[in-house]
């Protein structure tokens, strides 16, 4: 099997012990060689400093390529845009660009000086520079979509817009991703762009939570597993094997990338990738 081509997500830390733990996370996954890793920003643009110390401070430190999350909300367009520039001085090029989260859950407002839409901060990306663009997407429906189809429609305007891959919300099945993936080579858009995002569960309960707020289904079987296995003791186990089986049958079926939220905890997500075959191919340096 060729071996497939990898990403990892971290999220910045508030605190000093959170960023030993993102430094030991970041450690004990670059060897596996990503292709890029990606750094989240808060809803509301929250950790929007924190963002930028650990994007850069992860591509001086070990080298690797890593795209900075950029959302529409609580700026101004120039504001947002300076944000990018202030990345592409520091040599990173990769933004994953997302309309973003209104802090409380609340329904996004845009600024009437700022980008209303993930499409409109791709056309100003696009516009200001020689960014590679990376974008969300839904598997299943949007919380906010009508149908899929609306959902797909706005896909397509977003790679028009000059995005150029798009991850996806986490989902379970395989089948989820690839019903996806069929409906967008029907509208015209080129399967190969859109990356499954997959999501080792540490915990099963905050991923459930998680799950239910963001509108990806929970299959009875797989809810009632992870239910025994918080009875029986062995939930790292079911993980595991429910993360490298769901891998495993994407790889079969035709999927070149996998994208891991990582939740700045490495270990199952290494022992995955190492399940798959993904060895170590990089040394990290030392830093002074």
């Amino acid at each position: 099997m060729t071996r497939p081509n990898i990403s990892f997500e971290f999220f910045p830390p508030k605190s000093l012990a959170a960023s030993f733990r993102l430094w030991d996370t970041v450690q004990a996954l670059a060897p596996l060689a990503p292709g890029f890793v990606s750094v989240t920003y808060g809803a509301g643009g929250t950790t929007r400093q924190l963002t930028h110390e650990a994007v850069t401070t992860i591509g001086k430190s070990t080298g690797l390529n890593v795209a900075a999350h950029l959302t529409c909300v609580d700026a101004s367009r120039d504001e947002t845009l300076e944000i990018a520039q202030t990345y592409a001085a520091a040599g990173v090029k990769e933004i994953v660009a997302l309309r973003g989260d209104t802090p409380g859950a609340g329904v996004f407002e845009a600024r009437p000086d700022g980008f209303g839409s993930s499409v409109e901060l791709i056309e100003g990306l696009t516009q200001a520079g020689d960014f590679n663009i990376r974008v969300g997407a839904y598997p299943e429906a949007h919380p906010e979509s009508t149908d899929m189809a609306q959902n797909i429609a706005w896909l397509k305007r977003k790679f028009e817009a000059g995005a150029t891959s798009a991850i996806t919300q986490f989902f379970f099945e395989p089948e989820t991703f690839f019903r996806f993936r069929d409906a967008c080579q029907a509208a015209g858009i080129d399967g190969d762009r859109i990356i499954p995002g997959v999501l080792p569960i540490e915990n099963w309960k905050g991923t459930r939570k998680f799950a239910e707020r963001c509108g990806t289904s929970i299959p009875a079987d797989i809810a009632q597993a992870y239910d025994n296995a918080a009875r029986d003791d062995c939930h790292d186990l079911l993980a595991l094997a429910q993360c490298s089986e769901l891998c495993s049958d994407l790889l079969d079926g035709g999927v070149n990338d996998l994208h891991f939220y990582t939740l700045n905890t490495p270990d199952l997500t290494r022992d995955c990738c190492r399940a798959l075959g993904i060895e170590p191919e990089l040394k990290l340096e030392k830093v002074a």
